[in-house]
């Protein structure tokens, strides 16, 4: 298992650069001048500007600007944004709550996602059953931001159940209703995920074995069937967590939230080369780990399966 673990955190290493180095050129390419965008589209005098261009290393090559990218992470030097701030406090503010932001969702999903779908999957065919799949493919049907305009007006307006925008404190009380909206595309995949697998999954041999020999509804269930039935559900929500961290743009825009995802789409905006590949190697680290635990919680749920 240790070495198991060793090798997958070595492969984070390539992938890391390859991840950074395709970012930085894509913003590198993006095209627009970095500098106009930071004035306004105001004139500015050719000392200031060439300043600016030596500052943030905007006049050197490509391969130079990500070789000294890479020199500067080594000592944990993520650069400074066009606001003057380092990147690294803008990072750490930022994160915090988009992880909050994702909990929020990710409980919501696989909590709820999971248990629908294992009784929509154990009552196949009954008026639960049918609800849930029309109710989930009107979910997945909807856009987020179309979702999430009418859950802010509805719940956040009108009932008064929740604040529409998210304060700069961005409590967990507050990230309840964007949370939900985030959470909800996933778990109408996971409800019916969990319900397709527990479908195949109560008709095999050894739970008919099992109930034969006498065991529990109740044990069959939770013991034999759920078990095997939630190593594809585990997959998509180890996938998700990496989305949830990244994908969260539209949302957080929606709701105010001043997470990574709005950090990174002003960052785009702007042109901000280091804030945008130091979120981006960020959410590559997340990935990375996310997946890692879901290859671990394999042989937790499938005993057939082992690292040497």
């Amino acid at each position: 298992m240790i070495s198991f673990v060793l090798k997958r955190f070595l492969q984070l290493i390539p992938v890391f650069i390859g991840a950074t180095l395709l970012v930085y050129f894509l913003v590198f390419a993006t095209p627009g001048d970095p500098i106009a965008a930071l004035s306004g589209g105001k004139p500015m005098s050719p000392a200031v500007e060439d300043a600016l261009r030596a500052q943030y290393n905007l006049d050197k090559p490509f391969w130079v600007q990500y070789g000294l990218y890479l020199k500067n992470l080594l000592t944990f030097d993520l650069g400074m944004s066009f606001s003057g701030q380092e990147v690294r406090d803008l990072v750490a503010r930022a994160f915090p709550v988009t992880a909050r932001l994702a909990v929020i969702a990710i409980a919501i999903e696989a909590v709820f996602g999971i248990i629908f779908g294992v009784i929509a999957g154990m009552r196949k065919g009954k008026i639960f059953d049918s609800t849930v799949l029309v109710l989930s493919l009107l979910v997945i049907a909807v856009p987020t931001f179309v979702l999430g305009f009418v859950l802010q007006v509805v719940i956040g307006v009108q009932l008064g159940w929740a604040k529409p925008t998210v304060s700069g404190q961005a409590t967990w009380g507050e990230l309840i209703l964007p949370g939900l909206v985030l959470g909800l595309v996933s778990f109408a995949y996971v409800l019916r995920l969990t319900r397709t697998s527990v479908i195949e999954n109560k008709t095999a041999d050894y739970v008919r074995t099992a109930t034969a020999k006498g065991l529990s509804r109740p044990r069959v269930i939770t013991v034999h069937i759920l078990r095997n039935s939630l190593i594809p559900v585990v997959t998509y929500l180890g996938a998700d967590l990496g989305a949830l961290m990244g994908g969260a743009i539209v949302t957080e825009g929606i709701f105010n939230v001043p997470g990574i995802g709005n950090l990174l789409f002003k960052a785009i905006r702007m042109g901000e080369t280091p804030t945008v590949v130091a979120i981006v190697g960020v959410l590559v680290i997340i990935f990375v780990i996310a997946n890692l635990v879901v290859d671990m919680l394999y042989a937790l749920l499938d005993p057939r399966i082992r690292y040497a």
